[in-house]
């Protein structure tokens, strides 16, 4: 087999696999049953209380999702896939549906930067809790 070929096929064989991690680690509508809630801090402490005010309505109780938006307690989300700008950028300027069956997100009014980042803290605190880093 020329090499060429070879390569042909790795390339096809890691991009099935990536297309089959993120089907295999997205959300389809379905709360998490059990999300393991860490001790927070004060910080994350005030990233939960902004989030159940702003977030909580599409992204569910300690945000293992709901009917109206997938759980960020997958490995989806995690720093190296979805990084802390990510969410910035959600809040902002919404986020278009590519890992869920919801429809885009729409930017969230009233949120200011500053509470994104506590926001995030509070997210990540979860992941980690949940084995997501």
């Amino acid at each position: 087999m020329k090499k060429s070929t070879l390569v042909i096929y790795a390339s096809v064989a890691i991009g099935v696999a990536a297309v089959l991690f993120f089907q295999s680690n997205s959300n389809t509508g379905q709360q998490i049953a059990e999300i393991s809630i860490p001790q927070l801090n004060a910080v994350q402490t005030r990233g939960r209380e902004l989030f159940d005010a702003n977030c909580s309505v599409c992204h569910g109780k300690n945000a293992a999702g709901s009917d109206n938006g997938p759980s960020l307690v997958q490995k989806i989300y995690q720093p190296r896939i979805h990084a802390d700008g990510a969410f910035f950028i959600a809040v902002k300027s919404g986020a278009r549906a590519h890992h869920w069956k919801f429809g885009s997100m729409m930017p969230v009014a009233g949120v200011e930067k500053s509470e994104v980042a506590l926001i995030v803290q509070y997210v990540r605190a979860l992941q980690r809790a949940n084995g997501i880093k």
